[in-house]
């Protein structure tokens, strides 16, 4: 099967592997929890936010998550050569400034807000990609940067899922990419329905709006620099990448991850 990994051209390969996978599983940890502080704040569940949208909204998800991920893999990699990565901060507080507009209007303002939040979120993923020295032009890492909305989202932690994301490997070839998309598609549907059901919140939508996509973009930051800290702990020390997936997973398991 074929790597979906660019090996970075400044790989250094006395990292501890031990060490490194420490420090990954404390940024996993720590991937969801601005988005349950919001829901905490709100007195709410993650299970029920998906189920306040109207039924016409859920039932348009798949479909409005499926376009605004397509146009976001294309203004994402045209806007690269345009303006380059920015630092961490810099995509939060673009992507709050997003949220607020977004939720300014309820859920009408939110799914025209979708598709400029998935590109912001996408280039986020790159960047995380790039610090770690992967190339975003080419096409595996392209591919892993789409594997990365897999992932469970800030609303709804599931481990198992998160895992699965991280440890599947698909071959490359003419129609990898839409099988990935097919695949990520419905979960990212459910995902986003939150966060559109968090930026209607009567009233104070827009400060909602805000935080979700806060947490949103934090989320996603920490969930990539973990997927590629794998991929690259797994080239650096000639480890079998499935393995480190399961041994993160026994580490955050296990009492060493407390």
């Amino acid at each position: 099967m074929k790597s979906h990994v660019v090996l970075p051209e400044t790989a250094d390969l006395t990292t501890d592997a031990d060490a490194e996978l420490s420090r990954l599983v404390a940024r996993y940890q720590n991937a969801g929890g601005v988005g349950f502080e919001i829901l905490n704040a709100l007195g709410t569940r993650a299970e029920s936010v998906f189920d306040q949208l109207p039924p016409s909204v859920r039932d348009g998800l798949d479909a409005a998550t499926e376009a605004a991920l397509h146009q976001a893999m294309r203004a994402a990699h045209g806007s690269r050569k345009l303006v380059g990565d920015r630092t961490p901060w810099i995509n939060r507080a673009m992507a709050s400034a997003l949220g607020a507009a977004g939720g300014a209007g309820g859920v009408p303002s939110a799914l025209v807000e979708l598709p400029v939040t998935t590109m912001v979120l996408l280039r986020a993923i790159q960047a995380e990609a790039v610090s770690l020295g992967f190339d975003p032009e080419s096409e595996n890492v392209q591919f892993d940067c789409v594997q990365v909305f897999g992932a469970a989202g800030p609303l709804s932690r599931d481990d198992g899922a998160d895992l699965a994301f991280m440890g599947t490997r698909l071959a490359l070839s003419s129609g990898a990419m839409q099988t990935l998309i097919a695949k990520v598609v419905p979960k990212l549907a459910v995902v986003f329905g939150q966060k559109i059901a968090m930026q209607a919140v009567p009233v104070i939508g827009a400060m909602t709006g805000a935080a979700t996509n806060y947490a949103f973009i934090s989320y996603y930051q920490n969930v990539a620099h973990v997927h590629f800290g794998l991929r690259r702990l797994s080239i650096e020390s000639g480890r079998n990448h499935e393995d480190l997936v399961a041994e993160l997973n026994q580490r955050m398991m296990g009492p060493s991850t407390t």
